[in-house]
């Protein structure tokens, strides 16, 4: 009997954090958390082993943050892989409080911003973080500042890479002036493209585009979707992870998921490949 060999992330090819490659297609570890990115998954155990197989279909991308749990879905990473493969790189964010269940506050503080990336190292189990995120803005606090503290943070060897999310391009030309810039993750999907700009800029400056909710399931049910899924015997998860590869080569998808089999499903996407009729009935 043949042996089934589920698809690889290594087949949607590779984009560069830095110095640092990555194949294509990552994986997102919000929902490993429980409900609403809050407190213990209710399968811990189911979580460890998804961020197991993530690794076995070399997803070496993984991204994160403090304010997931908060704290947890770092523990977790920690948990089910340290020590790390080597070629495994771990993004991570601060800048975002979590009062509770579904709330999300910002809080760049630079004081702050060093103080979550000094206890994301705890948590994570390293030394430096390959690639440390600024996760939004903070209105209160000059934007200047919060990218300045992790410039320092990256002098002192904590970070290695720094990284900007839910941004616009003028936020990226400020923050190049004071520290390089290797990514860019802000919400977008073949239904949600406001990010259109940004991604040109990424694609200009070579900086690698990770769009967060790549999936938007409150989407996913549009009928063009469905038809070019129908067409393809695909899900429409698929085809939009697929479209997302199509459309640029600085693109790094992270869909995340708490299921085994949703994972495969995703990374499953790596093999699919869309035709012109496909693209027209998607970008119309």
């Amino acid at each position: 009997m043949a042996t089934y060999e589920p698809a690889k992330a290594a087949a949607a090819g590779t984009v560069t954090l830095g110095d640092m490659p990555v194949h294509r297609l990552g994986f997102g570890a919000m929902r490993i958390t429980g409900k609403g990115i809050w407190g213990e998954p209710d399968d811990r155990d189911g979580a460890l082993a998804v961020l197991r197989r993530a690794i076995e279909l070399d997803a070496n991308f993984i991204d994160t943050a403090d304010s997931y749990g908060p704290a947890i879905s770092e523990e977790l990473i920690a948990e089910a892989l340290h020590p790390y493969p080597p070629d495994l790189v771990i993004g991570t964010k601060g800048g975002l409080e979590r009062p509770g269940p579904g709330r999300w506050e910002p809080n760049c503080r630079p004081e702050r911003l060093k103080r979550c990336c000094d206890e994301s190292l705890l948590r994570l189990r390293l030394d430096t973080i390959p690639l440390y995120q600024l996760h939004t803005p903070d209105p209160k606090v000059p934007f200047e500042e919060s990218v300045g503290a992790l410039a320092e943070l990256r002098e002192e060897g904590k970070i290695r890479h720094v990284g900007l999310s839910n941004v616009g391009r003028s936020h990226i030309e400020q923050a190049q002036k004071i520290v390089p810039i290797v990514s860019v993750q802000n919400r977008y999907s073949v239904t949600a493209r406001d990010s259109e700009a940004v991604l040109e800029r990424c694609e200009e400056e070579g900086l690698a585009f990770i769009p967060w909710f790549p999936l938007d399931a409150g989407g996913l049910k549009e009928e063009a979707l469905a038809e070019v899924a129908t067409a393809h015997d695909a899900t429409p998860a698929q085809v939009a992870i697929a479209w997302l590869l199509h459309r640029s080569e600085a693109m790094l998808p992270i869909p995340g998921t708490s299921s085994i089999d949703h994972l495969e499903e995703n990374v499953a996407a790596t093999t699919l490949r869309l035709e012109e009729g496909d693209l027209e009935k998607l970008e119309s």
